[in-house]
């Protein structure tokens, strides 16, 4: 019986075109994770304000989205709006519920805001779920819709001990 050692680098034709499957995987499994992070983002949950339909320090993905996708009802990731009133150390991001986006009428108990008024090209109305916990549109009147980083389109739980659901 003869035996032969296998050689590491063969180059028969079978083992070149498995070669060339698993690095034509691998690629395409790479582009799939840039697509995917370019798309969706996972943002942490910082303070009460949406509670108690988000919890500090629950997880939600965040679908990227302009403007033009956003409606009543949503809860979407916006930027700080002014950078200098930011508490250092805090994420730059806010989530809060849309109430109004341009052409609506702004809905009464608004006190920064003009009751029935048109809400303006380019600004959105947003509150928080929590209103004693939140500071939003009853404070600081409009948004710039063109500060929205995305829409949130799933919650993860977090639980009294500490474990994701």
């Amino acid at each position: 019986m003869d035996i032969r050692e296998q050689d590491p680098r063969n180059n028969s034709p079978s083992s070149v075109v498995g070669r060339g499957l698993r690095l034509s995987l691998l690629t395409c499994v790479l582009v799939a994770l840039i697509l995917v992070r370019r798309r969706y983002v996972a943002v942490t949950v910082a303070g009460r304000s949406m509670e108690p339909a988000h919890r500090d320090g629950d997880v939600v993905l965040v679908r990227r989205t302009g403007p033009q996708n956003i409606r009543p009802g949503q809860v979407i990731v916006v930027a700080y709006p002014d950078s200098e009133t930011a508490v250092p150390g805090d994420p730059p991001w806010l989530m809060k519920r849309v109430s109004a986006v341009p052409g609506d009428r702004v809905a009464p108990g608004l006190p920064a805001l003009e009751a029935g008024a048109l809400v303006p090209a380019g600004c959105l109305v947003l509150l928080g779920d929590n209103p004693n916990a939140s500071h939003d549109s009853r404070h600081r009147g409009y948004y710039r819709s063109d500060s929205v980083l995305g829409v949130v389109v799933r919650p993860r739980r977090t639980t009294s001990s500490g474990s994701r659901s």
